[in-house]
């Protein structure tokens, strides 16, 4: 039995999605840096004099994830990376809502958001797909039409995650 591949195309789709989130959220951070690493601070998993430096490291991982993931020479490792960061952002808002932490902002979007258990799914879910893109690559060689698929598909999958992204943060705010 051969290990899975994923057809080159395919695989562009979820690299680029991946960076192109990646690049979202590095830029959310460093837009407000001092209220990222307020909203970081919340979690209450971090000693407050780490806070400030690990919120500008976060947003550096995931500038080097966006830029690493659609790089060939480095993007399966970029890949296993991303998935293992999204793990963690999915670890830290279960231990918060564990210790029933729901009013403090997730920090993820550009509207405030209380944690919930989608916010978990969507990480691992988001992890899965990162997983995925680490898978290596078919044999088949990529053609002209495969740059516009990977384009389209990849916006669209940024209308599909902003969409549900905008629909749970709409869903919380009708629920308080």
């Amino acid at each position: 039995m051969s290990a899975p591949v994923l057809d080159p195309a395919l695989l562009g789709v979820l690299r680029a999605s991946l960076a192109l989130l990646f690049a979202a959220a590095a830029l959310h951070k460093l837009r407000d840096p001092a209220g990222f690493a307020a909203r970081l601070a919340g979690y209450a998993l971090l000693p407050a004099w780490s806070v400030r430096a690990f919120a500008f490291a976060l947003a550096g991982a995931e500038l080097a994830l966006c830029v690493g993931l659609v790089l060939p020479a480095t993007a399966r490792l970029s890949a296993l990376t991303a998935m293992a960061l999204l793990l963690v952002y999915a670890g830290a808002i279960a231990i918060n809502l564990r210790r029933g932490r729901r009013g403090i902002d997730c920090g993820c979007g550009l509207a405030p958001r209380p944690l919930g258990s989608d916010l978990v799914l969507r990480n691992v879910v988001l992890a899965a797909f990162a997983l995925c893109a680490a898978l290596p690559s078919g044999p088949r060689a990529l053609v002209w039409l495969d740059a516009w698929t990977i384009a389209c598909a990849t916006l669209a999958m940024a209308a599909l995650f902003a969409a549900l992204d905008a629909a749970a943060a709409l869903r919380a705010r009708l629920a308080e």
